[in-house]
């Protein structure tokens, strides 16, 4: 699968451990960076991405929230697209050295940058998208996703699909972090289906967030008894679970992006992070004056949803444009969650 949701589980991980520990410097910023301009207002908009933007429609997303908030404030947006470790570092430094309005970046990778940077401009606003700094600054804004949410709606259609009546996951590891996309998978399925089986199996080993071959083997082991259904929250690793599940006829469910055109006739949905409604609705916060604060995005603000809740669902790709009368359940349980009525528990929170 793509390394934006490899990189979103290490976050997970980082938030709960040791986070990498990056140094500022103060070179050039790639060159290839491109600018809109959608007005003359004079607010100004930088997005750093951690990796190229190219097809990862996570990034995309990103790339089109910066673009409508310049185009809301009719002003300006530029886009650097990093590399590696030191485009970043230098990327970041490039915008900051241009002192727009806001600069926008994604990915746990800017953690540490942006704490230094933070310090040394406490003029500079920054917002980070699926990441936050450790310390708290009151120029960087965060905003988070509730994962969970989304899992649990996969969950229930994995529940009103399966004919097993066997519904599994597996998952990169054993932490209540990472169990955000595998409990909530199974607790969804019950909702409808009480009588379901789950069960959820873990990665491991040295390389959990891209060994495809160990999780083609655990989502072998769900499949060889019986479980027709199958969370594929295994980072890189996803692509194995879709073989699995395709060469015992079984389906499977992706995250982040829409993952159904790798797979087709397998993937039956994707868990979605809207990174584009958490950047425009993070940047319009911090120039109302609302900074320094962790914003949480999830079905109720829209920054989580499924593919098969989204427009073009019928050209995703996805099984479950084949299943309206599924579609229709499921909006029902999101609605109840959206006004209050059914919380889903988050295992992280625990």
């Amino acid at each position: 699968m793509h390394r934006r949701h490899r990189r979103t589980l290490q976050l997970t991980a980082l938030a709960a451990g040791t986070v990498l520990l990056a140094t500022a410097c103060n070179a050039a910023a790639k060159k290839d960076a491109t600018t809109t301009s959608a007005g003359s207002s004079g607010k100004s908009f930088t997005l750093v991405t951690p990796d190229s933007v190219g097809e990862n429609e996570f990034l995309k997303l990103a790339v089109t929230g910066i673009k409508d908030a310049a185009k809301q404030h009719d002003g300006t947006s530029k886009v650097y697209e990093s590399t590696d470790t030191a485009s970043q570092q230098q990327n970041v430094q490039a915008a900051v050295d241009a002192k727009p309005d806001v600069i926008v970046l994604v990915g746990f990778e800017f953690a540490d940058i942006v704490a230094q940077q933070a310090e040394k401009n406490p003029k500079q606003q920054f917002l980070m998208v699926d990441a936050c700094t450790t310390k708290t600054y009151k120029n960087v804004s965060c905003a988070v996703f509730r994962e969970h949410e989304g899992v649990y709606l996969a969950g229930a259609e994995a529940g009103l699909l399966s004919r097993s009546g066997k519904v599994g996951a597996v998952d990169v590891l054993d932490t209540p972090q990472f169990r955000r996309y595998s409990d909530p998978f199974a607790a969804g399925a019950k909702k409808v289906a009480a009588k379901t089986e789950t069960s959820t199996r873990f990665v491991g080993g040295q390389s959990p967030f891209d060994d495809s071959a160990r999780a083609k083997e655990q989502a072998n082991t769900l499949l060889s008894k019986g479980y027709d259904q199958v969370m594929a929250a295994a980072a890189a690793g996803n692509y194995g679970v879709f073989e699995a599940a395709k060469a015992k006829g079984a389906f499977a469910y992706g995250v982040d992006v829409n993952q159904c055109p790798s797979a087709p006739g397998t993937v039956v949905d994707n868990v979605i992070k809207r990174t584009d409604v958490a950047v425009e609705k993070g940047v319009e916060s911090v120039l109302g004056g609302t900074t320094g604060t962790t914003v949480s995005y999830g079905l109720k603000e829209g920054g989580i949803s499924l593919t098969g809740l989204e427009a073009g669902v019928d050209s995703s790709k996805c099984v479950i444009a084949q299943h309206k009368d599924v579609l229709t359940k499921v909006r029902a349980l999101r609605d109840q969650i959206v006004s209050g009525e059914l919380t889903v528990d988050d295992p992280a929170a625990k």
